[in-house]
């Protein structure tokens, strides 16, 4: 064999061996499992607690006909009987709209494997939802989490009463994620609970809702 024939085959079984990886290294996809919803409740933090908010999850799923699955919103909850929102989503994979995967399983989702991003992060009609550097910026997405998923201990309130305050009072407000950054579950803390509140801290009363496996 020729040295130039050599060097052409040489070059086209590397190519064929980085396009075998690539190929194994792709994430899968799958049926839609996760969304953002596409508005809120209109009335700020005020979701009628977990109970809300996961009928809110429920019905914007049914308006693309993904209503046969139990949606199921990210949110944690403060007190004695507090929830973790990482406890309330099954255990995955989910997907996005467009069969992007998110996360294959829990622990993954709330470590730096996650595929949580500007792009990955769309509604339930599989729209991106406007991040940082964008007008109006919504990036703001309520969960009441720590990075881990799990809920603040009690005192100071993060969760706007559980998801039942859209008052700006002293010392009421929730903790957002971005979801167009690494910190999707947990950034900082709202300037209050009322719609305008989440709305001038670049939110707009949006949540993550992940369905439960059938």
């Amino acid at each position: 064999m020729h040295n130039k024939t050599r060097v052409v085959t040489l070059v086209l079984a590397a190519y064929g061996l980085l396009g075998a990886g690539a190929a194994l290294t792709q994430p899968p996809t799958g049926p839609m499992s996760f969304f953002i919803t596409s508005s809120g409740s209109g009335n700020g933090a005020d979701l009628g607690g977990l109970e809300g908010a996961d009928a809110i999850c429920q019905n914007l799923a049914e308006s693309v006909d993904q209503g046969h699955l139990t949606w199921r919103a990210y949110l944690s909850t403060q007190g004695p009987d507090a929830v973790n929102a990482r406890d309330r989503i099954g255990p995955g994979p989910w997907f996005n709209a467009n069969g992007n995967q998110i996360a294959p399983n829990v622990d993954a989702l709330h470590s730096m494997m996650h595929r949580m991003s500007g792009y990955t992060g769309r509604d339930q009609n599989g729209n991106v939802i406007p991040g940082s550097g964008t007008s109006p910026n919504r990036h703001d997405i309520l969960t009441g989490s720590q990075a881990d998923g799990t809920a603040y201990p009690e005192g100071e309130d993060m969760t706007c009463s559980n998801w039942t305050s859209s008052s700006d009072d002293e010392g009421n407000k929730a903790r957002v994620g971005h979801h167009d950054y690494a910190a999707w579950g947990s950034a900082h803390d709202s300037r209050g609970c009322s719609q305008a509140a989440l709305v001038s801290t670049g939110g707009d009363g949006l949540f993550y809702c992940f369905a439960l496996p059938q």
